[in-house]
């Protein structure tokens, strides 16, 4: 490499004359000069007459160095981190406020892979939940441990930064686009906040996709929260989320840390009217005559099997069998079991918690639809109490569809009871309920109750025999 300035002090004042137009640098006090440049910031590269490149400067380390402090001092003036300075790990309320052992344990595993990420950032690390659930400050947290230790981070709401982009389009902007966007490609950590939060514009889903996709493909570090559905984001960053070997999601299954629990849940749950049907109570009907020496025995592992998945819930169960044979009494007594270890249990009968959806859009109603449907998505244990007996109307299929599917996605506790044959349910709940790495199909092959007369659904008629 050969200095500029050397270069320049070898040519006669005819061939580089003084004035305008002179590229000679202007005499400085020797400390405030690059040694490498002379203070010209450009270097000329030693490479042969006829290589393409020669004659062609390239900037010195000392130009590209203050480029990039220009850049992160523009992102810094930008970004919401100075907002949000007091978003830490050591003010992260691990405990909770009113939650239940559970919800403390979601949050400690939240906090926990949050630390571990701020420690170590390799991957994506995605927070999906609810308004409020403490998304938002766990990665607030990890952009604020990063910067305490040096390192450049940008922390973006997603509307924000998609603003921030088109500002260097004014006139009046601080810097162009491309140096904008190449910061923000470039950054060692960036932090997006409410993705799918943004206007659905072509030009702003476009850019997302090419900040995303950059960074998926050099697999720089990312920390993205959510709360909206997988499905609403646009197909080519969910297939990029949905890369296991790169982005990890942690879901939040708590509710709101700025208000108190959501009275709506309690409205939503029927467990009360079915608290008498426990494990203790559930009649094996090994005595019962008429029933075949298979039946008894495939009662008996249905049993089994539901006092093994109460006492360690993972992944969704189908108790499948015709009314009154017990698998409403095998899903209530779950639940129940569940309930009493201070889990909180959503248990609703489906055409009613459809019914509670549609009573939403009434002037009247005390909650919002969106409110009400993101309960029953993010409960922390649901149980959906005769699948396939609701009105099998679009609406219908699609909000089922929706809570299901996020609720597979998070792998999120789930037990069904249906009276219907697999391929009469809407297909795209079957497939999810025929995956067996997520999902056990507990069939019930007894007849009903001998004689029943009775109704296994407390507070509704008797002459409704239910299963």
């Amino acid at each position: 490499m050969r200095r500029i300035d050397e270069i320049l002090k070898g040519m006669t004042p005819d061939s580089a004359p003084r004035g305008t137009g002179d590229t000679r640098p202007t005499e400085r006090p020797d400390e405030d000069v690059c040694p490498i440049c002379g203070g010209t910031g450009l270097l000329l590269p030693d490479l042969p007459v006829d290589h393409p490149d020669f004659g062609h400067a390239v900037p010195c380390q000392c130009a590209l160095r203050k480029l990039e402090q220009r850049r992160q001092e523009l992102l810094r003036k930008w970004s919401d981190l100075g907002a949000m300075s007091r978003m830490t790990f050591e003010t992260f309320a691990q405990e909770g406020r009113g939650h239940t052992p559970a919800q403390q344990r979601n949050l400690q595993m939240a906090y926990e892979r949050a630390r571990a990420f701020a420690e170590n950032p390799q991957g994506w690390l995605v927070f999906r939940g609810g308004f409020g659930s403490g998304k938002t400050h766990l990665a607030a947290a990890i952009a604020n441990y990063r910067l305490a230790k040096g390192e450049s981070v940008v922390f973006a709401v997603v509307p924000d930064l998609l603003d921030y982009l088109r500002a260097s389009f004014s006139p009046t902007s601080e810097a162009p686009f491309d140096e904008r966007f190449q910061s923000i490609l470039d950054t060692p950590l960036l932090v997006l906040d409410d993705l799918g939060t943004q206007s659905s514009t072509p030009w702003a889903q476009e850019k997302l996709f090419q900040i995303l996709n950059h960074r998926y493909n050099r697999r720089q570090p990312t920390v993205i929260t959510m709360n909206c559905e997988l499905d609403e984001i646009d197909l080519r960053l969910r297939s990029r989320l949905l890369d296991l070997d790169l982005v990890e999601h942690v879901v939040l299954q708590v509710p709101d840390y700025r208000g108190a629990m959501p009275e709506g849940v309690a409205e939503l749950d029927a467990l009360a009217l079915y608290r008498e049907m426990t494990f203790e109570r559930f009649d094996l009907r090994q005595n019962e005559p008429g029933l075949s020496a298979e039946q008894r025995e495939n009662l008996r592992e249905a049993f089994s099997f539901a006092r093994t998945y109460a006492q360690s819930p993972d992944g969704w169960v189908v108790f499948q069998g015709v009314y009154g044979c017990g698998k409403t009494h095998l899903a209530a007594a779950i639940a129940n079991y569940r309930h009493a270890q201070g889990e909180p249990v959503v248990f609703v009968v489906v055409p009613d918690l459809l019914d509670h959806l549609r009573a939403t859009f009434s002037p009247m109603s005390p909650v919002s639809y969106d409110r009400r449907l993101e309960e029953v998505k993010m409960a922390q244990f649901l149980v959906l109490d005769d699948l396939g007996t609701e009105s099998a109307t679009p609406w219908a299929r699609e909000k089922l569809y929706q809570i299901c599917n996020y609720r597979y996605l998070a792998r999120l506790p789930t037990v069904f009871t249906t009276s219907q044959d697999m391929d009469k349910l809407d297909p795209r709940l079957r497939i999810r309920m025929l995956d067996k790495t997520r999902c056990t199909v507990v069939q019930i092959k007894a007849p009903a109750y001998r004689g029943q007369a009775r109704s296994d659904s407390p507070g509704r008629p008797r002459s409704r025999s239910r299963s």
